[in-house]
């Protein structure tokens, strides 16, 4: 942080209507300068961490709200300098009128993230953390949700934290072997290297591998509904998100765009996807419906493909289904024999194509377990790791990622050069490039232009 930083403040909650707002402000001014609008008690006198209520007022002196103070004397506070939150009635007006005092008494407007920012410079909170403050907000589903509060935590932190620390102490070792190189002295264990180097190589493979599940919890699980016309993919959408989101008809093609909706199973974000019914047709628009329904269906972390059982599947249905399984292999599939309801006997083909569900869409309105029954299909195609594994163990973030990736290929280099006996010289380089991956990761190795891009994704005042 700089010597003299600039006091800064920002409303923290959303617009709109509501019953509080609150506008944070944070600096070394901070309580001098709420207390110059601030008609209550004296807020440069009182214990930290209190409460006090009051008026802010204008440049007049003519109130404009009243509100609760709350004081923080740092480094006890959320950002580690001198905070002061503002609790006013909400709405549009009364906060925008609170915030507009304060700037007029000198604060200065916050950037996107700074407060954060200011947390993670202050040591507050390591850059994992911070970027799991972001997480938790954008959180779209229970389980989004619990992963983020492990990184908040720092139990994420605390894995890497813990490896880089024994990397480095084990580094520094092989390092002081160089100076007594004429010596012919080991200071660093071998045995301890080998086991270090196999833990490491493991737990970076370990996060890695759990970059997809992350994706699933940040994203959503996105389920493409495809099928022929008049199958009932439309209906199944409305049935799985519990309202008439898309338009049913017995006309063919009536679909001929996709359409989405969201629904929360099992704590996990499904994004469903309605698509055109797959067919020839001479109609240029329809027939880009078909087009895009096919890309869409190609692009999916699960496909519900449903089809008619009075109709039965066809032969261009079975093959297509197989060459898709073929080309897209890692697409699971559950084919939903649909209109259940409408037959006497249930008939499901014999396909070596994921699951095949009997079903009626149109039962699974008003009948819980029959839509207990899809859903059931549904997750157990997603791969078990994504509602299993642990929280603190799942990668979320993509800049994580990449610097987990360059971790593993140093980690490699090191193993590859350990064993081929090369000289703790060179086996260092690749040491401390991995540790520069890994601290990178937590911020403990980072630079102005790497802060500066995190913390601008970041809401203005968080």
């Amino acid at each position: 942080m700089p010597a003299d930083p600039d006091t800064i403040a920002a409303i923290a909650t959303a617009r709109g209507r509501a019953a509080l707002a609150i506008i944070r402000v944070s600096g070394p001014q901070a309580h001098a300068l709420v207390n110059e609008r601030f008609r209550g008690d004296d807020l440069t006198s009182v214990a930290s961490h209190t409460a006090h209520v009051g008026y802010v007022v204008d440049a007049e002196g003519e109130a404009l709200d009243q509100v609760v103070t709350t004081v923080f004397q740092g480094p006890r506070s959320a950002t580690g300098e001198d905070v002061v939150e503002v609790s006013c009635h909400g709405g549009d007006l009364a906060p925008q009128l609170v915030l507009d005092a304060l700037l007029e008494a000198g604060a200065r407007m916050a950037e996107p993230g700074e407060f954060t920012e200011r947390a993670f410079l202050n040591g507050k909170l390591d850059l994992a953390q911070a970027e799991a403050v972001a997480d938790l907000i954008h959180a779209s589903s229970e389980q989004a949700h619990r992963v983020s509060m492990q990184h908040l935590r720092g139990r994420y932190s605390d894995r890497l934290s813990n490896l880089r620390e024994e990397l480095l102490d084990l580094c520094a070792l092989m390092e002081l072997e160089i100076d007594f190189s004429e010596e012919d002295v080991e200071f660093a264990d071998r045995e301890r290297l080998t086991t270090l180097l196999d833990t490491a190589q493991r737990l970076v493979s370990t996060l890695l591998d759990s970059y997809r599940t992350g994706e699933l919890l940040r994203d959503g699980v996105r389920v493409v509904i495809g099928g022929r016309p008049n199958a009932g993919k439309s209906t199944l959408l409305n049935a799985l998100v519990g309202r008439d989101r898309a338009i049913v008809s017995a006309t063919p093609g009536t679909t001929r765009d996709e359409i989405e909706a969201e629904a929360e199973l099992d704590g996990l974000l499904f994004r469903f996807v309605d698509t055109a019914g797959l067919r020839d047709t001479s109609n240029q628009i329809e027939a880009e419906g078909v087009r895009r329904a096919e890309a869409s269906i190609r692009e999916a972390d699960v496909l519900l493909y449903v089809y008619d059982q009075q109709r039965g599947l066809d032969d261009d249905e079975h093959t297509f289904l197989q060459e898709l399984s073929d080309a897209e292999p890692s697409v699971p599939t559950v084919v939903v024999a649909n209109k259940s309801d409408t037959v006497d006997t249930e008939r499901t083909p014999d396909l070596n194509v994921g699951r095949t569900l009997s079903f009626s869409a149109l039962d699974a309105f008003d009948d819980a377990d029959e839509l207990d029954r899809l859903t059931t299909a549904l997750l157990d195609q997603v791969d078990a790791d994504l509602r299993d594994t642990e929280a603190s163990a799942v990668v979320m973030n993509k800049r994580h990622r990449q610097h987990l990736q360059e971790a593993q290929t140093a980690l490699e280099r090191a193993q590859t050069a350990y064993e081929q006996g090369v000289s703790s010289d060179l086996l260092t380089l690749d040491l401390r490039e991995a540790l520069h991956a890994l601290g990178a990761i937590t911020g403990e190795v980072t630079n102005e232009d790497v802060l500066g891009q995190i913390f601008s994704q970041f809401c203005i005042g968080k």
